[in-house]
């Protein structure tokens, strides 16, 4: 349903280019106007800008221009109907219990996660909540011009449970109309009139399409373990030319091997009609249907793009960085290397025929989903010209390909791995390993990386360890033993290394820049009681255990999170840097009393912006020593990764920042958390 939060509706006036001879040249015209039409700026995902009004001078000198509050906090438990809230309470009570570590500040409908970056286009912001409302905001005002409320929540929880979040909305117009389009929580995907907020009824079914109509095994009923919808989307769709591609979100934290395939899907930006789908997950006589053994691409689902996507708008291709297949960490019952899970594949935006793909991870049992837009950049090597493309991953690798052809820029290995001594299981002998650019993360786990600052807190760290499997990347999860190991390491964990803010890349120099994660996971492998669902011989446990660190600090050397430059002409590292100093709690540790410690990155991770003059992200805490622990949107110079200024935020990001230039001012929009979350916009005094 439609409704206002502002006295009267606001007319908002496009500003209409003339028909340009390229897509691209009308994209470029519409970054130096100081627009933002995709999640990424544009759709090769650059999340560049040639602004340059905000510069390494003036930057700490920005000022909050206006807040504003996220319309979810408008929608109250009566208003929701009370019996959703209820539901939504009850799951958050079974997290609670199950991980109360990980909940314990969480409150349903978890409205908190306002991930989104928002669009700009004729002076309007347009976004979606994590209640799947949409809105358009004035960008210069802050206010609320209109917002959509589909009211997914009535329906149910979305996919994964926990994961009340949205990514954000994608923008179209054809020079006569203009249209916002975003998936839903309960998997609608709905067009409005970007001026009005109103359905376009001539898309779909009165304004929507119902994206689990084609989609096996793909229903609306809570069915999963934690009473979730198991089909959802969270992220923005991307339009290429006159088609909206679609991916998806599905519960990927199960304890059945059956799931609905995450099958990527096309619409006609006008009309709605469906103009293709790609079978993530080949059927029978596609290409790759006999790297699924005995059959089990039938029941096999996931698979999904529930990142976001990029395309070559001349080329008329689209970029699909696909995720793992059911179960995350149990390959048994799909034998095989199983495509086109884990890979990059390139479609043709008007058939959706593969053209190429590659595929990083055989056989997933990580979790190592492709978490992110790739990143298309023009390139120089050895003298010759490349349109390439690039994929960061939680693995801490970039995978660097010609765009066109699919071949790589450098020479990518299989090299041999650990097997699994898990019943049933057959992990693939080898992985894919590129020769360059070097990794950009720590990976696997030796006692070497064990925490080092004295040899007491190192001893200690050694006999913790012990107690679990380690090993190099791609190292299979376990079992338990009794009075043994409990569990594998896995180094990067499931959540990266780079994870869904992806990379940023600069067009004039070839330089990607991505932050990442010193994180890791824990995998202890169960088998789930058949009476509560479970048709899996093996999942992992929600419950295992985690190594304790020495003393309460991390059991791993620093940093925790840090920010490389890498040179794709090259495919070299340009340079590295620690996010911030890091927590205070660890620097002023007894045990480290004395110690002049490095800056060791800190927790939190979010998306880089990349201007004509400077590279931006945010930190979470610390820029340096003597500095306050609150949040900072920070300022670096692009090319030695200096911190050149910095600007204290009143609440941690929750998104990636963008830029856009209104009435001859620049600005800068992000997501902060708060209840409710807000998006706020910086601009010079």
């Amino acid at each position: 349903m439609l409704f206002k939060l502002s006295p009267t509706l606001a007319v908002v006036c496009l500003v209409l280019s003339p028909v340009l001879t390229t897509v691209r040249s009308q994209e470029q015209k519409n970054a130096a106007a100081g627009e933002w039409h995709s999640y990424g700026g544009d759709n090769t995902s650059a999340k560049y800008s040639p602004l340059d009004q905000i510069n390494r001078v003036n930057f700490a000198q920005l000022k909050i221009a206006w807040r504003w509050n996220s319309v979810d906090g408008f929608l109250s438990k009566s208003a929701a109907g009370g019996e959703w809230w209820s539901k939504a309470e009850n799951i958050f009570e079974d997290l609670q219990e199950e991980n109360p570590n990980r909940w314990r500040d969480k409150t349903a409908p978890w409205n908190y996660a306002l991930k989104a970056t928002p669009l700009m286009a004729g002076g309007m912001l347009y976004l979606a909540t994590p209640l799947s409302v949409a809105a358009a905001i004035d960008g210069e005002t802050g206010e609320t011009v209109w917002a959509f409320n589909p009211k997914t929540y009535e329906v149910g929880t979305p996919s994964m449970s926990f994961q009340w979040n949205h990514r954000g909305v994608a923008y179209w117009s054809d020079g006569r109309e203009a249209r916002i389009f975003w998936g839903t929580g309960d998997g609608w995907l709905y067009a409005v009139d970007a001026k009005t907020g109103r359905p376009c009824k001539n898309f779909g079914d009165g304004g929507r399409v119902d994206l689990m109509k084609n989609i096996p095994r793909a229903s609306r009923k809570e069915r999963d373990y934690l009473n979730a919808i198991e089909y959802s989307v969270t992220s923005p769709p991307i339009v290429v030319r006159n088609t909206v591609i679609v991916g998806s979100a599905i519960s990927d934290r199960r304890i059945t091997k059956e799931a609905p395939p995450g099958d990527v899907q096309a619409f006609d930006a006008r009309t709605g009609e469906m103009k293709w789908i790609f079978h993530t997950i080949p059927r029978a006589g596609e290409f790759g249907n006999e790297t699924w053994e005995n059959d089990s691409w039938k029941y096999t689902g996931n698979a999904n793009v529930w990142s976001m996507m990029s395309a070559d708008d001349e080329l008329g291709y689209v970029y699909l960085p696909i995720g793992t297949p059911t179960n995350d960490f149990y390959g048994g019952h799909r034998l095989g290397d199983n495509l086109f899970a884990d890979s990059l594949v390139c479609v043709d935006v008007e058939t959706g025929k593969r053209v190429w793909h590659f595929q990083m991870v055989h056989h997933g049992l990580w979790d190592y989903d492709n978490p992110c837009a790739p990143n298309l950049i023009d390139i120089t090597v050895d003298g010759k010209r490349i349109k390439a493309v690039a994929q960061v991953t939680k693995q801490g690798f970039c995978y660097v390909f010609d765009r066109v052809t699919g071949k790589p820029v450098w020479p990518i290995e299989e090299r041999p791995v650990a097997a699994s001594d898990v019943p049933g299981e057959r992990a693939a002998p080898t992985q894919p390993f590129p020769t360059r650019p070097a990794p950009f993360e720590y990976q696997g786990v030796t006692v070497d990386d064990l925490i080092d600052f004295t040899p007491a807190l190192r001893a200690e760290a050694v006999k913790e360890i012990q107690r679990f499997r380690t090993g190099p990347l791609f190292t299979p999860p376990s079992l338990a033993v009794k009075g043994g190991t409990q569990g594998t390491i896995h180094r990067p964990g499931e959540g990266g290394g780079a994870n869904w803010p992806g990379a940023s890349v600069d067009p004039e120099t070839g330089i990607l820049y991505v932050p990442s994660r010193n994180g890791y996971s824990v995998k202890l492998l169960y088998t789930p009681d058949p009476e509560k669902g479970g048709t899996v011989r093996y999942t992992h446990a929600q419950r295992g255990e985690s190594p304790r660190g020495p003393q309460g600090l991390p059991i791993f050397k620093p940093p925790y999170s840090r920010l490389t430059a890498i040179d794709l002409n090259r495919g070299e590292h340009v340079w590295m840097t620690p996010l911030g100093m890091g927590a205070s709690r660890i620097r002023n540790h007894p045990a480290l009393k004395g110690l002049k410690l490095p800056p060791l990155g800190g927790s939190a991770v979010r998306g880089p912006l990349v201007t004509k003059t400077l590279l931006i992200t945010v930190i979470d805490g610390a820029v340096f020593e003597g500095d306050n622990d609150g949040p900072k949107l920070v300022a670096y110079d692009k090319t030695t990764g200096k911190v050149v200024g910095k600007v204290d935020l009143p609440a941690g990001a929750l998104g990636t920042p963008m830029t856009f230039m209104l009435k001859g001012k620049q600005y800068i929009a992000l997501t902060i958390s708060g209840n409710p979350p807000q998006l706020i916009a910086l601009c010079l005094p």
